[in-house]
C-alpha cells in the first residue's frame, strides 16, 4: 500500500489541456536546471566581495559557506550567507510548489537541483560547499515541522558538542528519522536519506578532524574573529 502511494505521488501529472506532454517535459527540464543554477549562485564569494573582505577559499577550510565566512569575515558575513544559501533551496521548490502544484516529483527534483548546485557550483569549475543551509533551506519549503525538528537538534547538538559540523551531520541523518515517524511522508523519507548522504559524504574530512579531535568547535570560531 505505501508503495503505491509512493508511486502515485511520485507520478508527473498528464499536461493540462492546450499543453503538449513535449511542453510540459520541457518546462519541467528549464525549472531543474534553474533550480541547480540558483543553487550554484556563490553566496559566501559575493557576501565577501560586497564586504571587501577576502575570498573564502583562501582562508580556514577552503569552504563557501557559511561556517567558514564566519571564521574569516566575521559574523554579519556569516549570517549574509547562511540567509543567502537558505535563500537558495527555499526559492526553487517554492517555485516549483507554484508552477506546477500538480506534480511532487518535480518539486523535489528542483529541491535536488538547488543542493547539486551548491555543492558543485557551475561558477567554480564545480567546486562549492557541503550544503547545509541550502538543504535546510529546500526543507523549510517541502515540510517547514520537519525543517524546525532538523533545526532543533542542530541546535542542542552544537550547544552540547560546540561542533557545527556534528551538528549539521547528526541533524541530516535524523531527518529521514522525523520524515518517517513524525510526518509519515515516504517520498520525503527518500529525499531526506538522499540529501543526508550527500551532506555526509561532503563532510568526511570534518569526520576525519572530529575523530582527531582537531575540529574547530563554534567557540573558536568566534574567539578568533574577536
Amino acid at each position: 500500500m505505501a508503495v503505491a502511494q509512493t508511486m502515485l505521488y511520485f507520478s508527473i501529472d498528464s499536461a493540462p489541456s492546450g499543453r503538449s506532454n513535449n511542453t510540459m517535459g520541457i518546462e519541467y527540464a528549464a525549472l531543474i536546471i534553474l533550480s541547480y543554477l540558483i543553487g550554484s549562485i556563490p553566496s559566501g564569494l559575493i557576501v565577501a566581495k560586497m564586504m571587501g573582505g577576502s575570498d573564502p577559499r583562501g582562508s580556514g577550510s577552503g569552504n563557501i559557506g557559511a561556517t567558514n565566512v564566519l571564521r574569516t569575515l566575521g559574523k554579519k558575513a556569516g549570517a549574509y550567507t547562511l540567509v543567502g544559501d537558505a535563500l537558495k533551496g527555499l526559492v526553487p521548490v517554492l517555485a516549483a510548489m507554484i508552477i506546477f502544484p500538480g506534480a511532487p516529483l518535480i518539486i523535489f527534483l528542483a529541491a535536488g537541483g538547488a543542493i547539486l548546485g551548491h555543492d558543485f557550483s557551475i561558477f567554480l569549475k564545480f567546486h562549492g560547499g557541503k550544503g547545509v543551509a541550502t538543504t535546510f533551506g529546500c526543507m523549510a519549503g517541502l515540510n517547514p515541522g520537519l525543517a524546525g525538528l532538523v533545526l532543533a537538534t542542530w541546535i542542542v547538538v552544537v550547544a552540547v558538542t560546540r561542533y557545527s559540523s556534528a551538528g549539521a551531520i547528526v541533524a541530516a541523518l535524523l531527518s529521514p528519522v522525523f520524515a518517517a515517524t513524525v510526518f509519515h511522508n515516504l517520498p520525503l523519507v527518500f529525499f531526506c536519506v538522499a540529501a543526508a548522504l550527500l551532506l555526509t559524504f561532503l563532510h568526511r574530512e570534518n569526520l576525519k578532524r572530529l575523530s582527531d579531535g582537531t575540529e574547530k568547535r563554534v567557540s573558536q570560531s568566534l574567539s578568533s574573529e574577536a
